[in-house]
């Protein structure tokens, strides 16, 4: 690697119009979220800029006292982040004038924020708290999905397609007779070229934002779109004709297909896309978690709870998030 790593204050200054923005820290979170960034920047042709956060800790010793200092310890940060880099970038088909190496003095999600004024996206990796935890503790994921104002993509490490899901054990040792549930897992790469993008949609204008998102996705990455409206009758909002009668679920299967349908046609679909739409009954959160394990990338919109009711009640976006088997992009 060739590039100059350049140290910000956190203006958001000398990012690239577009840049798929990354935050790096030395983790196999961050291993794989930088190879994903990487590689999706390898097809679309965008630049990417690997951002490292750091703050100085006890474990860096005493917080140097001169310039000199200052500048040594830079350089040893510039140091660790082309190492963590050319790791991560092995095996990837990227152009390495496209990628600029960035360290901020600040928080993981401060740093990124700041950086991701001009950006297309911010990618990060999702760290491998437990569901207890990252419901007490939150996650930098799960706070940047919920705050920032450019799409938001979590990588998850070790989405590996030759690996069966727990579930699929579960299933097949309660129900021994049944088909073999892990038929139905990827296992081979041609398998996992197969897995669609799938975007969850709701006829919100955030969902049709999702939708456009997606459609990009699945253009750049050679792969099918699945669109999904995951309801409930809640969703639907009052159906026309049952102003003062609620409707059956069968009646509200018809609207939620309908509404699907519907989206699809007014989207700006390139030809030669295989699309497919569905509506299932089904909270959002629970049916975009079950889609992710047949995905290779589940993206959704940001509509729902935010700030204190969101850490405590959990909107669809953090559900997904923390819940899903393969990697999610939030758009905003």
């Amino acid at each position: 690697m060739t590039e100059s790593t350049e140290h910000v204050a956190g203006n958001g200054a000398g990012t690239y119009p577009g840049d798929i923005v990354v935050g790096v820290d030395g983790s196999d979170e961050s291993f794989a979220a930088l190879k994903w960034a990487l590689a999706e920047a390898g097809r679309s042709g965008q630049k990417v800029n690997a951002v490292f956060a750091w703050t100085h800790s006890w474990d860096m010793g005493d917080e140097p006292s001169s310039e000199e200092a200052w500048t040594r310890m830079r350089g040893d940060i510039s140091r660790s982040l082309r190492e963590w880099v050319e790791q991560a970038s092995e095996g990837v088909d990227f152009d390495p004038a496209n990628l600029k190496l960035t360290s901020v003095k600040a928080s993981g999600s401060t740093a990124l924020l700041r950086m991701s004024d001009s950006a297309q996206q911010i990618v990060v990796g999702r760290r491998s708290l437990g569901r207890v935890a990252r419901w007490l503790l939150g996650s930098v994921s799960s706070s940047l999905a919920e705050e920032a104002k450019v799409p938001v993509t979590v990588v998850r490490p070790g989405n590996d397609p030759a690996t069966a899901s727990v579930e699929s054990d579960i299933a097949a040792a309660l129900n021994p007779d049944s088909p073999d549930p892990a038929a139905t897992t990827v296992s081979t790469p041609d398998d996992e070229h197969r897995l669609p993008v799938v975007v969850g949609i709701d006829g919100s204008k955030g969902s049709r934002r999702a939708l456009d998102f997606a459609i990009g996705a699945a253009v750049t990455n050679d792969r099918p779109l699945q669109v999904l409206f995951c309801w409930q009758m809640k969703d639907l909002g009052q159906l026309p004709g049952y102003e003062t009668t609620v409707p059956s679920v069968k009646e509200g299967q018809a609207h939620a297909e309908q509404v699907v349908r519907d989206a699809v046609a007014a989207a700006d679909i390139p030809a030669g896309l295989d699309v497919q739409a569905h509506a299932f009954h089904i909270p959002a959160g629970k049916g975009m978690i079950s889609a992710s394990r047949y995905a290779n990338r589940v993206i959704i919109g940001s509509r729902g709870l935010s700030g204190f009711d969101a850490h405590f009640l959990g909107s669809v976006s953090r559900q997904v998030v923390d819940g899903a088997e393969c990697t999610v992009t939030v758009v905003h």
